[in-house]
């Protein structure tokens, strides 16, 4: 899966540069049809405002997209305002942008902004006719007349492609309701270890209780109730997930300093786990959102190296900027059991577990791989934004 996406996001961009690059140059193209400097220069500062509207991010669009329709405006307000205007074109290429940008507006800004930024769109396309000489034969009327008519299509489109992305968030979250469903089973499985635990100690208790002098009995009783109340509380959390529906399962603390209590829960069921967390990862450089996903990478690892990492004498979890780009989050989680099978057991079993896990990692524009390590061992490494948006 990783690979796949790794690919599809290589081929998307090999695609637009030179797609970007064609763009340019259709525009500075169209910039040696008006006679003035001032109105070439403005031909090509609209269009390359209007496209880096279509490529910004969706938090940046509304910003972006404000500049771009007002350059556009004020380059067909002056070249109107000349005597020597263009003879063939106003800027197709920066018409095309436009309606693109129309189109993206609809589908990805709210209701109310969306429709204050389209009709300031239709304006400036309505404009473009201004930078055009007149011909005298009715033609720019006629051009005036096709680009009324075509803004009602792309608000058509842009509401097609809207209800298309509610679609598939709607599916989405259909699957987002199956991943509670399998983390509730394999929750069953965390909770069950405790219960084993908790009977084979009482067992250990009833059995050596005659021999046994009252300090040791009452420290084996100590870790039966210490198992209890771990098994509990995961039940009561994962209820608690359960009952609200818009909240994936398993949302962790929103602060990474909550990963030392998960590390030290997981060191007392035997297995001793070390954390590392790097210098200035507090609160402020990394976003609630990338705490709460790193916790889940984290919680998962730790279960499935519970679970299968069977003869596992030290768990590794280490939490850092990456190396290449400050601006990214890496979690790392390492151990060294393994299987009968000769593979190390933190990923190696065929439930939910690491699936789910990369699609939710993939959702908020990280990376997750998983496999065994050159000195045996079994790693599990999330890459992950520092700042996560909301949208």
């Amino acid at each position: 899966m990783i690979r796949s996406l790794r690919a599809r996001l290589r081929l998307r961009h090999a695609l637009l540069a030179p797609a970007v690059a064609l763009v340019l140059l259709l525009l500075f193209l169209e910039a040696a049809n008006p006679p003035a400097w001032a109105v070439r220069v403005g031909y090509v500062a609209a269009g390359a405002v209007v496209l880096a509207a279509l490529l910004v991010p969706r938090y940046r669009l509304t910003r972006v997209a404000t500049a771009a329709v007002v350059t556009s405006g004020v380059v067909s307000l002056v070249a109107g305002g000349l005597q020597d205007r263009a003879e063939n074109t106003p800027g197709m290429t920066e018409l095309l942008l436009l309606l693109c940008l129309g189109v993206r507006v609809v589908r990805q800004l709210r209701p109310g902004r969306a429709t204050g930024l389209m009709a300031a769109v239709a304006g400036v396309v309505v404009l473009m006719p201004l930078r055009l000489q007149d011909w005298g034969d009715g033609r720019i009327e006629i051009l005036l007349v096709a680009l009324v008519l075509v803004m009602p299509l792309v608000v058509v489109l842009g509401l097609c492609l809207r209800l298309y992305d509610a679609l598939r968030a709607r599916q989405r979250e259909a699957v987002l309701q199956a991943q509670r469903i399998e983390y509730s089973r394999d929750l069953h499985d965390f909770v069950a270890h405790h219960v084993t635990a908790i009977v084979a100690r009482t067992r250990a208790a009833r059995y050596t209780a005659e021999s046994q002098s009252p300090e040791a009995i009452d420290a084996m009783l100590a870790e039966i109730e210490e198992a209890g109340s771990q098994a509990l509380g995961s039940m009561r959390a994962m209820v608690s997930h359960l009952r609200d529906s818009g909240t994936p399962a398993g949302p962790g603390p929103a602060e990474l300093s909550a990963l030392r209590e998960l590390t030290e829960e997981f060191s007392a069921s035997g297995v001793p786990a070390t954390l590392h967390i790097g210098s200035g990862l507090g609160p402020r450089e990394v976003s609630a959102r990338t705490a709460g996903v790193a916790h889940r990478v984290v919680r998962e690892a730790l279960t499935n190296a519970r679970k299968y990492a069977t003869g596992a004498r030290h768990v590794g979890v280490a939490v850092d900027r990456a190396a290449d780009s400050p601006n990214r989050l890496v979690v790392e989680i390492t151990d060294d059991g393994v299987t009968a099978g000769g593979s190390s057991g933190s990923g190696s079993g065929g439930g939910f577990g690491l699936m789910g896990l990369t699609e939710r990692v993939a959702g908020v524009g990280g990376t997750l791989a998983s496999g065994p390590r050159e000195r045996g061992g079994w790693r599990v490494r999330a890459e992950l934004p520092l700042r996560i948006r909301d949208r």
